[in-house]
């Protein structure tokens, strides 16, 4: 039915193979290298090998319905076909989205970054809501975070927070976030009323294990420094503040947060390796078909994606024309429309995409 899928499941049963081969059994960083891909491909490996078998058991029951005599176990099988039918249908779409949205919809973790931008202490405020928005969806989906870096203001705002998300689901559900967030609003602070503009970017990584992003040390440029802080007792007085370049890219990571200076540096690999990962995957997208640029967004952080105006309680994604009409709720959380018309949206322009290159 779709014939990416059945490769990646006959690529998925040819590895299965090669884990039973001694001489792989054997070669520790060539099983680690098995095992990975294994992983990533065990989700469609599965729904494809679950709608053969409903296929299978499709035609067995039509051959029951034709075979059968008797009134009453004729009706029964019919139900029992209309059941296995319905089954097949459901994970026909599962699998259509498997086949047009990358590798994006098998990945679980992900991490954050969401960042103050233009607008003074307004645009700290609001990048805080931000993050408080994304703290109670990821609540209301049970899924794990943790803060990897949080840099706030005096006012209660914030300058930069970077936080990882593990559970099933959340990077595909969370990917187009990515870009600059605008909100209107009159500020805490104003004194006559008026609406001020400001904005907030978002960015969202997929997250990189060791094994997908390997970091040579001889690339890997680390230093240590008293972490920051309000002044007095809470400043830390031994070095336990780290950051990372990366040679190669430039790409420059720092973590504070935590007292241990081995937590922290743990903490800005994770990060490190994201961002390697995110650069990566940017540079293949950029080399695609211009055709990609029609997607939903390309994730570029100075792009305006969405409007949060609240004199109007209104938020608009620009990018598939959606205005939604309850912002108070979206901000606590409520994010379940917004998320599903963007990922259908996506889906409906790489199905016409494929349509078109077929």
């Amino acid at each position: 039915m779709f014939p990416v899928l059945e490769r990646q499941l006959a690529r998925y049963e040819e590895l299965e193979k090669q884990m039973q081969d001694p001489d792989v059994l054997s070669n520790i960083s060539r099983m680690l290298e098995i095992q990975k891909e294994l992983g990533s491909l065990n989700r469609i490996a599965a729904a494809v090998r679950k709608f053969h078998t409903l296929e299978g058991d499709i035609e067995t029951a039509k051959m029951m319905v034709d075979e059968e005599t008797d009134h009453e176990s004729r009706e029964y099988a019919k139900a029992e076909l209309n059941a296995l039918i319905a089954q097949r249908d459901e994970l026909s779409v599962e699998l259509e989205d498997m086949a047009t949205a990358g590798d994006s919809i098998t990945r679980g973790a992900c991490i954050m970054e969401v960042r103050a931008g233009t607008g003074g202490d307004e645009a700290a405020l609001f990048a805080k809501d931000l993050f408080d928005m994304y703290m109670a969806y990821c609540l209301l989906k049970n899924w794990k975070t943790e803060v990897l870096e949080f840099s706030s203001t005096e006012l209660g705002g914030l300058k930069e927070v970077v936080f990882s998300i593990t559970g099933d689901g959340a990077f595909h559900a969370l990917q187009f976030e990515s870009g600059g967030h605008r909100v209107q609003r009159v500020p805490e602070t104003e004194t006559q009323g008026r609406v001020h503009t400001s904005a907030a970017t978002v960015a969202v990584l997929p997250e990189a294990d060791e094994v997908e992003i390997d970091i040579r040390p001889e690339d890997l440029q680390v230093d240590t420094m008293r972490a920051g802080g309000p002044g007095g007792q809470k400043v830390n007085k031994t070095e336990s503040a780290v950051r990372l370049t990366h040679l190669p890219t430039g790409i420059v990571v720092k973590c504070q947060d935590e007292k241990s200076q081995h937590k922290n540096r743990a903490k800005a690999m994770r990060v490190l390796r994201s961002r390697i990962l995110e650069a990566q995957t940017t540079k293949l997208q950029n080399e695609r078909a211009a055709a990609r640029r029609t997607l939903v967004g390309s994730g570029d952080r100075s792009e305006r994606i969405r409007t949060y105006n609240f004199p109007q309680n209104r938020m608009t994604d620009h990018r598939c024309n959606l205005t939604i009409y309850k912002l108070d709720r979206i901000m606590t959380g409520d994010m379940n429309e917004l998320i599903t018309a963007l990922l259908a949206f996506d889906r409906n322009e790489r199905l016409r995409i494929a349509d078109e290159a077929m």
